[in-house]
């Protein structure tokens, strides 16, 4: 992993750059930011170009000395890692360490360019227990960072999601963070930074990484995925910064397809007022039981925000995919000042309803039967 691949924070890959060109990178360094900012990446990043042989020019590891290289392959010997896991089935008596799930761990950083705590959990395959950092994980740190460094000048923990640790786990850590050796590095990777204890918070030197933009989320799927511009700006932009939130939405293309088709039914059917097939709709989107029906509602405000922007014909303003521009050419106009307010009240209002556990059939064709006074007062 090379600075150069890092999405957005070209403000902390500088400052952990500078740190390192001039020998004065922290024993004990905490990256931290909202879940689906690229953090685990960038620490990394910030391994390899420690241990690299060669740094180009324009301030990144080279890629092809052997230490970049063994990087690339998860083989550094200096490099090590920590994770959250939960004990294999039936082996609660036995505790695991990280080691355990190494082939694991290295399918989803191959898979996950940023890290997706959900993605983790689906690979752990536990779903009845909590993944935490455990104190026999904290003894082979001991173990693997009191050894003089192998093949670097440094040895490296990235140790990702420090609040997940147990707290013997981190009082057995703490004055080996406190006063390591003079060839330790640690990382720390964490989504929440409220949740770290605070006796390892305070020996950490913080940077804090900040959510990548609608455009730098755009580009990182169309280079990926080979997507067209406008729909992956269209992806991009409700995601509010969460890359791994994109990547969700993306990968569940059909259930977008599903929204929009039934986005486009709801707004023919309340335009003509067709009671019977308004019911009809309203039993189908129920039958996506709740969750999925509130993100229907969700899809179906912002996509009635959109089209009220579509009016004002500055593409710059829009998010919408072609298929979904292409409807709106004829819908937007029926969007306006006198109902886009009340439109978005009225689907946000089903939307908690629906959370309520209210009966969501009645909800929804009562949803029906207001949008079609609104569309068509």
């Amino acid at each position: 992993m090379k600075f150069s691949d890092i999405l957005g924070n070209q403000h902390a890959v500088t400052l952990l750059r500078n740190m390192i060109d001039n020998d004065r990178m922290p024993h004990a360094l905490l990256l931290y930011g909202d879940p689906g900012v690229p953090k685990l990446a960038l620490a990394r990043a910030t391994a390899q170009y420690l241990h690299c042989e060669h740094h180009t020019p324009d301030g990144d590891s080279c890629g092809v000395c052997p230490l970049c290289r063994q990087h690339q392959s998860f083989n550094q010997t200096d490099t090590h890692y920590s994770f959250p896991f939960t004990n294999r089935k039936g082996d609660s008596s036995n505790p695991c360490e990280c080691d355990d799930y190494i082939q694991e761990w290295r399918e989803f950083l191959t898979e996950n360019p940023v890290e997706d705590y959900q993605t983790w959990l689906s690979l752990l395959k536990n779903d009845n227990a909590q993944p935490q950092i455990f104190v026999k994980e904290a003894n082979s740190i001991i173990s693997k960072m009191t050894l003089s460094a192998y093949t670097a000048k440094y040895k490296v923990l990235i140790m990702w999601l420090p609040e997940k640790l147990q707290e013997s786990a981190a009082n057995k850590l703490l004055k080996l963070i406190e006063e390591p050796y003079d060839d330790c590095k640690f990382i720390l990777v964490s989504d929440n930074v409220k949740g770290v204890l605070g006796t390892i918070l305070s020996r950490c030197q913080r940077v804090e990484l900040r959510r990548p933009s609608t455009d730098q989320i755009a580009d990182y799927l169309s280079l990926r995925y080979g997507m067209d511009r406008q729909d992956a700006l269209a992806i991009a932009a409700p995601a509010d910064g969460n890359v791994n939130m994109a990547e969700r939405m993306l990968q569940t293309g059909s259930e977008f397809h599903e929204f929009r088709e039934r986005f486009m039914e709801l707004m023919r059917l309340a335009y003509q007022r067709d009671l019977i097939k308004l019911k009809s709709w309203s039993e189908k989107v129920a039958e996506m039981k709740r969750e999925k029906s509130r993100r229907f509602l969700d899809y179906a405000v912002r996509q009635v925000r959109e089209n009220f922007v579509y009016n004002l014909h500055n593409p710059a303003l829009n998010y919408l995919t072609r298929d979904e521009e292409q409807f709106s050419t004829r819908f937007a106009p029926f969007i306006n000042e006198n109902n886009v307010e009340a439109l978005s009240s009225e689907l946000q209002r089903a939307s908690s309803d629906i959370a309520g556990n209210a009966n969501a059939k009645l909800v929804l064709f009562d949803l029906t039967l207001r949008v079609s006074l609104l569309i068509r007062p």
